[in-house]
């Protein structure tokens, strides 16, 4: 079987001696990649943005209550700060099962922006890019409209910034952690090593990491499609822009790094990481004859 990431231009039928070759010499491949990012993408943000509809609905409750009660919310802050410890952990965790499932067909990537990471080290190609982009982009509208028809009360699961957070510290929080995201992706995934057939728990600790730091501030999106598929049903902030250019640029910062990582070999710099073998551990005199 095929890696997720290996070139489509290698030899993929036993017997075939020659590579196939053109844009659409893996067309059937791509489609089945395609349909799984789509159905994986649905799966992913179904199960962590129905985290987020749950803080919603409780905190809405908690709010009238507290109202009819006629008392104050004096621990709204502990309550706000332990929905964002469980909105990430949901998305982390989220991403870690989906991604276990899909990993090995499609690479489970649900994220536009990593997608387009991919395709830049050349990982993907540019039929499966345009492809897998597509239906995690549709997946995500799916994923928010089966949420609305599941759950009740209205949708609230839309990003959005808070805390007084400006749209240029919103962008700029949106590039960081999408680029922390990305680079996972890239040295767990695209690069070949031990650790690769864990890469899915690497990806969902990732997200859980950089959305405490950005869920309270820009809602944590880290990903372009899962900002646009609540906005189609939700609707659109003035503002909206910032989901597609700050993760864009986080992709490509990424990117970039990885690039500079390749270029210099790194792999060089600290030879033997990967190694489990007992003989390429330091060599300590411990001043015991017997050993």
């Amino acid at each position: 079987m095929k890696r997720p990431f290996s070139s489509v231009n290698s030899t993929s039928e036993k017997g075939s001696s020659k590579p196939k070759q053109g844009l659409f010499a893996d067309i059937k491949n791509d489609l089945i990649a395609m349909v799984g990012e789509f159905v994986g993408t649905i799966l992913f943000l179904l199960f962590a943005l129905g985290a987020v509809q749950t803080v919603a609905s409780n905190l809405s409750s908690n709010e009238s209550g507290s109202a009819s009660a006629g008392t104050q919310g004096g621990g709204d802050a502990a309550v706000k700060l332990f929905a964002y410890y469980y909105i990430s952990a949901a998305f982390g965790l989220s991403l870690f099962a989906t991604a276990s499932v899909f990993y090995r067909f499609t690479g489970s990537i649900f994220n536009p922006n990593v997608s387009l990471a991919l395709f830049l080290i050349g990982a993907i190609k540019p039929v499966r890019f345009i492809l897998v982009s597509t239906a995690q982009m549709v997946g995500a509208i799916v994923a928010s409209a089966i949420l609305a028809g599941l759950t009740p009360g209205s949708l609230a699961v839309n990003v959005g910034l808070g805390l007084q957070t400006s749209r240029t510290q919103g962008l700029f929080i949106e590039m960081f952690t999408t680029a922390a995201l990305v680079i996972s992706v890239l040295m767990l995934a695209a690069e070949k090593h031990n650790l690769t057939p864990f890469a899915p728990l690497g990806f969902g600790f990732t997200l859980f990491v950089v959305m405490l730091f950005s869920t309270a501030f820009t809602g944590g999106a880290v990903n372009t499609a899962r900002a646009f598929g609540p906005a189609c049903i939700q609707g659109f902030q003035n503002y909206h822009w910032i989901y597609w250019v700050g993760p864009t640029l986080g992709s490509l910062l990424a990117t970039g790094f990885y690039m500079f990582l390749k270029s210099v070999h790194y792999w060089r710099i600290t030879p033997g990481q990967d190694s489990t073998n007992e003989s390429d551990s330091p060599d300590v005199a411990t001043g015991d004859s017997n050993v």
